[in-house]
């Protein structure tokens, strides 16, 4: 793996909106958002206002703290979108087209696609991909699931159109994947949830100092792979919700303020990568 200009590292920082399109018996679901920082769920038709407010202050009060510091440090992130959430908030949307960052489907809505037949998946896919493209102007290249897919999802989004795959956790590097469909060759850009932001909400006990030292950790080892020859890519996962709290923004300041002292660091969106990988390794 070769990086541009020799880097020893690439970084590549996904900020997750959701916001807006989690489950709730307002929008048709039969019950509450499980996924939640209160730790209250109650399997019953019923609205957690609470947790709704939760989702909500992402779009408020974390989205502004989050574009502030891309700006100011001026990196480029891959903004993996469920579609509604734009819809929803608009704002989201145009920040994204003012920064030039690039959009990655999220799904229509931040829901389990694992129980869709294939017509109803590759409806929620393509229903995803033009939502995207006109909220932002840009039509997704990259998919990441809620979770769980399908043994057709792969196939599908090759077909829809799309180039690169997230939904695997396998390594540090990117890779292709010849077999879905022969003769389609994909582009695989693995994810990585140890330095995801989420860990802050599944596990209480891990603080923003706890996950700033992983990720830093994380980051000073893959450096230094690289310095010795074996270039790799980081992933650094983040939601409005949870790292644009005024307890957490400050981590992911520090967190910037490190990759970006350091020398031969290519901080560049997913496409991008997946773009450079593919026009080095020829699949």
């Amino acid at each position: 793996m070769a990086w541009p200009g020799g880097a020893k590292v690439a970084l590549s920082i996904v900020v997750n909106v959701e916001e807006g399109s989690e489950m709730t018996v307002a929008r048709g679901d039969r019950g509450m958002e499980p996924v939640d920082e209160l730790g209250v769920f109650v399997k019953a038709p019923i609205r957690n206002f609470a947790n709704e407010s939760n989702y909500l202050y992402g779009i408020k009060a974390g989205a502004p703290r989050v574009v502030e510091l891309l700006r100011r440090y001026r990196v480029a992130a891959s903004w993996t979108v469920a579609a509604m959430s734009l819809e929803t908030h608009p704002e989201v949307a145009a920040a994204i087209r003012e920064l030039g960052h690039e959009p990655v489907a999220h799904g229509w809505r931040w829901i389990h696609q694992f129980r869709m037949d294939e017509a109803a998946e590759r409806d929620f896919i393509r229903r995803a991909a033009d939502s995207i493209e006109a909220s932002t102007g840009t039509r997704p290249m990259g998919w990441l699931s809620r979770y769980l897919l399908t043994p057709n999802t792969r196939r599908l989004l090759v077909e829809e159109g799309f180039a690169y795959h997230m939904d695997d956790y396998s390594g540090d590097v990117p890779f292709w994947d010849r077999e879905t469909v022969p003769g389609r060759p994909m582009v695989i850009m693995p994810y990585a949830l140890d330095t995801n932001d989420m860990k802050m909400w599944t596990d209480p006990a891990y603080t923003p100092d706890a996950w700033l030292a992983y990720a830093r950790h994380s980051f000073d080892q893959l450096w230094r792979e690289g310095e010795a020859g074996f270039p790799k890519m980081m992933s650094l996962g983040l939601h409005l919700r949870i790292i644009g709290r005024p307890g957490r923004i400050w981590a992911f300041e520090e967190f910037l303020r490190h990759v970006t002292a350091k020398p031969g660091v290519w901080i560049a969106t997913r496409g991008e990568i997946a773009r450079h990988f593919a026009a080095t390794h020829p699949a």
